[in-house]
């Protein structure tokens, strides 16, 4: 086993390698950019050395800058998580030469299979089933179009280098071929300097599904199963789970052994992942191969036992691996949510800023990998992943159970993350009854919200969460707002009822607070329902609430402002206002708000930098008409005109830094 190595990362991947390596007795030297200084990442490594500006080029993709200072420091080897430097063949090569032991593939094996071209001519060779398409890149239009005659409509254009989902282009009918061809063409020779791109069959109702393999140097390949990753978003995954409940003994079996004969005929060694499309009559095909470890890694280790990461540094040290194929075994069901710092409302775009305030989410058999604290800044210069999630359980429905359950109380403040959204994939029916394909979230969500309406239950439950808040609130005395962690339903005299009307949107809901004698018991009505609630302490300074109800605990998010409540629960979420019954009696003589919408300035939607701008004062423009290019967390997108009219000024400026509302076209009113 290595004594020292260098990890060639950030955030929560580098500190779940750094986890293991401190548990074997392996030191790690960490690198970071000057803005990650106070990064958790550093503090978690023995040793941690600068190695550039914030900018990933001038940092963790300076090749040449990592390697000398794991020579200067004596590292024996070098991690590169995923990301980054991770799928890189000439790192992997510059590694080798320098005489270290990079932790993944061989720098060929990187190549050839990191070629989506390439890759799938191996998995010919090898006997895997591909999705049927060219196997060669297409220079020209005219070749996409003879291409695609042979493959019929609709198809896939996808760029033979990177992944990401970026370059991907679906292809419906032969007359949006050639300008999805050229707009694919030009953002993955943006994203990865190589504007190859070939054509295959679109698979529009499929599931996600990939093997995860393991390699030694010696011959030994074997797989650890499967990992169901259908829900995503831009290409990008969301929730991850193993086993998958379209995957039975035999299909394992079958996917299982395509992967490890391609790793095989690759000579492949270390961790690396087998990608499959899955039809809906149960027939595969090969996607492509990560040759890395994959960001959803834990589900495979909670149902097997196993670390991989161990045994990536096992493999890498000259090791036989330490088990057969007959020696894996699996038990119960894992789920992962990734929470990123994203807006899911505004087309999951980046979101920036310092996290104000920060509760872990905990519960019985959930795990953590998280990279972030409070007082950690979230910058435009990296990935928007924050931590990811996972839950373990006997049952599918226990590891979705316990993982609802930890995100109602994952609270992160200071900026807009995708938290509620993933509890909302969880809870929403089609998901906890299987029923998954790779448009899961087109299909179900409309600007990030699910298009079917919450139970009723549900708002029940967050309506006399808002209410019982409001009323230890109102009834506190002067002595007992000194602290504010108070005992809710202590400091108030017992009444027969205590009614209130709350208004969440369009519905309102009659709410009544009877406290009843044993310390922290109530009996709630909502519209006529009656539910036992018990009240233990009140976080509020974690902005949490945990009631029973019912017999049954739940966790609660909220914040409030005068008699406005948020509160987050199981995906949902929503703003009450709470009234006492004469409240209400004003409240319905007061004007409705308005809800004006701005239209002759163009607004960033998200921190970033301006890329380009494709617009000059004077010119005409009409609504939905792309004018200024942002890039934020290594995504680039366009920002579209509100309105038809003419250009009065422009404020944008290629290279230029912005931030969230800020104007950068104004048009004549």
């Amino acid at each position: 086993m290595f004594d020292k190595i260098l990890i060639a990362n950030r955030g929560e991947i580098a500190i779940r390698i750094a986890a293991t390596c401190r548990r074997l007795g392996v030191r790690t030297l960490a690198v970071y950019s000057e803005i990650d200084a106070r990064s958790q990442h550093v503090q978690a490594a023995d040793e941690a050395v600068c190695i550039g500006p914030a900018r990933s080029d001038q940092s963790y993709l300076a090749r040449e800058r990592i390697i000398e200072v794991a020579l200067a420091h004596g590292c024996a080897a070098i991690h590169p998580g995923y990301g980054f430097l991770s799928e890189n063949p000439a790192f992997a090569e510059m590694v080798a030469s320098a005489g270290l032991n990079f932790i993944g593939p061989p720098a060929a094996a990187i190549a050839a299979l990191g070629d989506k071209v390439a890759s799938k001519a191996l998995a010919v060779k090898a006997g895997v089933p591909v999705v049927p398409g060219v196997l060669k890149s297409v220079d020209d239009l005219e070749e996409a179009l003879a291409g695609a005659e042979g493959i019929g409509y609709p198809l896939l254009l996808k760029p033979a280098a990177g992944g990401g989902g970026k370059g991907m282009r679906i292809v419906a009918s032969r007359d949006e071929l050639a300008a999805a061809m050229q707009a694919g063409r030009a953002e993955t020779r943006k994203a990865f300097g190589d504007d190859r791109v070939f054509v295959e069959k679109y698979i529009p109702v499929a599931r996600h599904v990939e093997i995860q393999i393991m390699a030694d140097r010696h011959g030994a390949v074997i797989h650890l199963g499967e990992r169901e990753c259908s829900v995503q978003r831009r290409y990008q995954k969301v929730v991850e789970e193993s086993p998958s409940v379209a995957v039975g003994a035999d299909l394992r079996r079958q996917m299982g052994g395509c992967a490890c004969r391609l790793a095989w005929e690759a000579g492949y060694v270390n961790a690396g992942t087998v990608e499959f499309i899955l039809d809906p009559a149960g027939s595969f095909y090969f996607l492509e191969m990560n040759t890395r470890l994959q960001v959803e890694h834990p589900v495979t280790e909670m149902v097997t036992g196993l670390d991989l990461v161990e045994l990536q540094l096992r493999v890498a040290a000259g090791e036989h691996l330490p088990l057969r194929q007959e020696d894996v075994s699996w038990k119960g069901w894992a789920v992962e949510a990734r929470v990123c710092a994203e807006d899911p409302g505004r087309g999951f775009l980046p979101s920036t800023g310092m996290i104000t305030r920060y509760s872990p989410a905990r519960g019985a058999n959930i795990r953590l990998d998280s990279g972030v604290e409070a007082g950690s800044l979230i910058s435009v210069f990296y990935d928007s992943l924050l931590a990811k999630v996972i839950a373990w359980g006997e049952t599918r429905q226990h590891a979705i159970d316990s993982l609802v359950r930890a995100l109602n109380g994952y609270h992160i403040e200071g900026l807009a993350t995708n938290v509620d959204f993933v509890n909302s994939v969880l809870t929403h029916p089609e998901f906890v009854a299987g029923n998954l394909s790779t448009a899961f979230i087109e299909t179900h969500f409309d600007k990030g919200l699910p298009k079917v309406a919450p139970p009723v239950e549900r708002l029940h439950f967050m309506a006399m969460a808002a209410t019982i808040v409001y009323h230890n609130r109102q009834n506190l005395t002067r002595e007992s707002l000194k602290p504010m962690a108070a005992q809710v339903g202590v400091a108030h005299a017992p009444l027969d009822c205590n009614p209130y009307m709350v208004r969440c949107r369009q519905d309102v809901f009659e709410v009544c607070l009877r406290k009843d004698p044993p310390a922290h018991e109530w009996t709630v009505t909502v519209d006529g329902l009656t539910y036992t609630v018990t009240t233990p302490e009140f976080e509020f300074y974690r902005r949490r609430l945990n009631l029973k109800i019912n017999g049954r605990s739940h966790m609660f998010r909220l914040y409030y402002q005068y008699s406005f409540f948020g509160v987050a629960f199981c995906g949902t979420a929503r703003v009450f206002e709470v009234f006492s019954p004469r409240e209400w009696e004003l409240s319905r003589h007061m004007p409705a708000p308005r809800d004006d919408v701005l239209e002759n300035v163009l607004l960033c939607p998200m921190p970033g930098l301006v890329v380009e701008v494709r617009v000059r004062k004077g010119d005409r423009v009409y609504r939905g008409q792309d004018l200024v290019s942002i890039e934020s967390m290594k995504m680039e997108s366009f920002v579209a005109s509100p309105c038809d009219g003419e250009v009065a000024e422009v404020l944008a400026v290629p290279g230029q830094a912005v931030e969230s509302d800020e104007v950068l076209v104004r048009f004549r009113a």
